[in-house]
């Protein structure tokens, strides 16, 4: 698979170069190992757990082509676990295509971008690439965008299928069968403000008289994110909200609301608060019909809830919620960073005592230290290490199992190499 990759790209390189139609062309890569060790990661560590270790590794190829007319870009991804090849491997199945998009620009105004695409809008929160992840995250769809003078409007559109077919429109992978969505932005000197509404679908099953039949179950998401920044501060505020179904069917009504501020003390030091309310579910007298939990769909989540993943990042969907104050101090200076943000978790809906099903537990789950530093060793080659460590309640046991008692913590390396180079 990999050959008819690199054949494909070099015939793509050549056709470019021959013809009259080049006009730029760049070449850019990513090398990035990451080494991991792992002892209460995203839940808490059992008893006597052995910690995990290991070292993961993303490399990527980027081209990207631009003429007056349209624009292409591919992206060719291998992510891999260090050892988990034979030496002597034939062949296997760890690469892929990250990104392979055209758009054609019908002014310089309005265009259409076609193709499997990274989508990010603000802050990550609902549209991100989920670039810490080494696989990241990335998309096949269509999106009609619009821009002038301050002014940003995006239409996209998605519609899932695992294979061509002949009849039918059966979906079974762990994706959304379509979406729609409108996105706008309006910059006003320090202020910004955009506006989103997600029209998401998930394909659920139901059986009638032994027969299967499927459905898609649409939620609605719509909200605001509005930012002022001037001199030192900076200040954000977003709310959400969902309706429809849920991809089980149910009535959905939740809600998000978030606000930070940051200010710089100097050049090089930053300090900033903020909160998160991610409306959940009730484990005490909840309604059964209705599912309250608010869902960050397509965001980078790995970027607001604490490095440790405990939530929202390939879990906690449709559980009690969230409610997190945090505070961040970061400092800067030259090729040298450091970063400590302080998260306070707390559950927005009830949380059963597993003793007894009808009381419910104290809303606080824990506090979580992430600790990171960078440095950059030279243009295109940099260092980071990070240490965080989860300090846990009894509501959290309760609720992702495993033990408080342990030493729940997590500590990692990653060197991170980005050649480039652009031809004219």
């Amino acid at each position: 698979m990999k050959k008819e990759m690199i054949k494909g790209l070099a015939v793509f390189v050549m056709l470019f170069m021959a013809g009259e139609l080049f006009a730029q062309l760049t070449f850019s890569g990513e090398f990035r190992p990451r080494t991991e060790f792992r002892h209460g990661y995203k839940t808490l560590s059992a008893v006597d757990a052995d910690a995990a270790f290991f070292t993961s590794q993303r490399t990527r190829l980027n081209v990207f082509f631009k003429s007056e007319d349209f624009k292409v870009g591919f992206s060719l991804q291998d992510v891999r676990t260090w050892g988990a090849t034979k030496q002597l491997n034939l062949a296997d199945d760890l690469s892929g295509i990250h990104e392979a998009w055209g758009q054609y620009l019908f002014d310089e105004k309005f265009s259409v971008k076609l193709g499997r695409q990274e989508i990010i809008y603000d802050d990550h929160r609902i549209f991100g690439s989920v670039g810490w992840a080494q696989q990241a995250r990335s998309h096949d769809a269509a999106i009609f965008k619009y821009a002038d003078a301050g002014f940003k409007l995006d239409v996209g559109l998605a519609f899932n299928q695992e294979k061509e077919s002949l009849f039918n429109t059966h979906y079974d992978l762990a994706n959304y069968k379509a979406f729609q969505y409108v996105w706008l932005h309006k910059k006003l000197e320090d202020f910004g403000m955009s506006f989103l509404v997600l029209n998401n679908g998930r394909q659920f099953t139901t059986l009638v008289q032994d027969v299967t039949n499927y459905d898609v179950a649409y939620s609605q998401t719509y909200g605001t994110r509005l930012t002022y920044k001037k001199n030192d501060l900076s200040f954000a505020t977003a709310f959400y909200g969902q309706s429809g179904k849920n991809a089980a069917n149910k009535d959905l009504s939740a809600s998000y609301l978030a606000a930070e501020a940051s200010y710089a003390f100097t050049s090089e030091f930053t300090m900033g608060v903020g909160f998160e309310m991610l409306s959940g579910n009730d484990q005490v007298n909840g309604d059964a019909m209705e599912d309250k939990a608010f869902t960050p769909f397509y965001g980078t989540n790995h970027k607001f809830n604490g490095h440790m993943d405990y939530f929202y990042v390939g879990n906690h969907g449709g559980s009690v919620g969230l409610n997190d104050i945090y505070s961040s101090f970061k400092y800067k200076k030259d090729r040298f960073s450091a970063a400590l943000v302080v998260h306070l978790f707390s559950a927005a809906g009830s949380v059963a005592d597993p003793a007894n099903s009808n009381k419910e537990m104290e809303s606080y789950l824990g506090t979580e230290f992430d600790f990171s530093i960078g440095y950059a060793l030279t243009k295109g080659v940099s260092f980071a290490a990070g240490y965080s460590q989860m300090m846990a309640t009894e509501t959290m046991e309760a609720l992702k199992g495993g033990s408080l008692d342990e030493t729940n913590n997590w500590v990692w390396v990653m060197v991170t190499f980005k050649p480039s180079y652009l031809v004219k």
